[in-house]
């Protein structure tokens, strides 16, 4: 019994670094698309979606598999509950990435951009290294990888109310009729922003399931060793 419950934390595992895997693809060719206004990859995203969801299911049915069958104790049963939550915030990743693409196919169909992308590229390698980081610090074991990724989350904000007012006061306040180019524009940042909110969330179930510290809501707990 003890061997199955070894391999069964092993293929969760596995299979929860393959949905990663399948996000970050994602997120890179949402991104890929967007500079290049590419219809083609942002339509790949979108069909690829599929895929994730039915990822999403496997792992969490798994996950509760584990848990009715071997009823795991202490740092087990944080892995079995934090890989739960960690499928949830990546398929919602993946999901973010469909918007971005969706965004695109709307923004090349009205060419040209708005304005030259500054801060949105900024915002975007902002996201891809959240999420490369929070995954990189469960994979691990790196609580303080962690909280990296966590307090990166300020800038993502930054960036989000930097291109919003932008968009708004420079633009759509100006011009009534700039809103087709400067609202995907503006939805493209608030999706990039969300994708950082869930890396935030992946980190925290990491420094959960490390140390059994609960930091969500709790940003003085960051301070700790």
């Amino acid at each position: 019994m003890e061997r199955h419950f070894t391999d069964d934390l092993r293929e969760l595992n596995a299979a929860l670094l393959k949905m990663s895997s399948l996000t970050e693809e994602a997120i890179n060719v949402s991104i890929q698309a967007l500079k290049d206004l590419n219809v083609y990859l942002a339509q790949e995203v979108i069909d690829r979606d599929t895929r994730v969801d039915e990822m999403e299911i496997e792992i969490e049915e798994k996950a509760i598999d584990i848990l009715a069958l071997h009823q795991p104790l202490a740092r087990d049963l944080r892995f079995v509950t934090t890989a739960i939550q960690i499928n949830a915030n990546l398929e919602r990743i993946a999901d973010l990435a469909v918007n971005i693409s969706q965004m695109v196919l709307e923004l090349a169909a009205v060419r040209p951009l708005l304005k030259p992308l500054i801060d949105i590229p900024r915002l975007s390698e902002l996201a891809r290294s959240m999420v490369r980081k929070s995954m990189d610090a469960f994979v691990n074991h790196d609580g303080a990888l962690a909280r990296e990724a966590i307090l990166m989350e300020a800038e993502a904000d930054r960036l989000r109310n930097l291109i919003q007012d932008e968009l708004m006061n420079e633009f759509m306040i100006i011009d009534g009729k700039t809103a087709p180019r400067a609202v995907p524009l503006l939805l493209i940042a608030r999706h990039l922003e969300r994708i950082c909110g869930q890396a935030a969330n992946i980190a925290e179930s990491v420094i959960y399931l490390e140390q059994a510290i609960v930091v969500k809501h709790h940003p003085e707990k960051l301070e700790l060793p």
